[in-house]
């Protein structure tokens, strides 16, 4: 394998990998709610009866996010538009519930790291490929 190839390859796996991610947080997490935990965070945040619906409609924005990563289109907006929401969802999770999230305020150093693959992925290796 080359090593045009070998970047190829990369950056689509890391495509359907962050997509994924999106799909097991978005499918499993919230709609089907297999982890509670979301639903709390976002009842507590947002003190309504209604975190349950507003909890599946966030799980369907992220089905549709991880579809516009997997279609291509705009990748660079869509990799913008990732790393503000996880940063805005985790900060504000780190400073208003940081004893709902799977490792505490250790949670953001996740968040970012995620944040650090989603721009290698589309503003660093992308280049390598074109």
């Amino acid at each position: 394998m080359t090593t045009a190839y070998a970047y190829i390859f990369i950056y689509r796996t890391l495509q359907y990998a962050i997509a994924f991610i999106w799909i097991a947080n978005g499918l499993f997490c919230k709609i089907l709610n297999l982890v509670p935990r979301h639903t709390q965070i976002v009842a507590t945040i947002l003190h309504t009866p209604y975190a349950r619906v507003i909890t599946g409609g966030i799980g369907f924005s992220e089905l549709l996010m991880a579809i516009w990563i997997i279609s291509g289109i705009k990748a660079r907006l869509a990799a913008v538009t990732q790393m503000i929401i996880i940063a805005a969802m985790n900060i504000i999770e780190f400073l208003l519930v940081p004893e709902l999230l799977l490792w505490g305020r250790l949670n953001i150093i996740f968040a970012f790291l995620l944040i650090g693959l989603i721009y290698y992925h589309q503003f660093i290796l992308h280049k390598k490929i074109c």
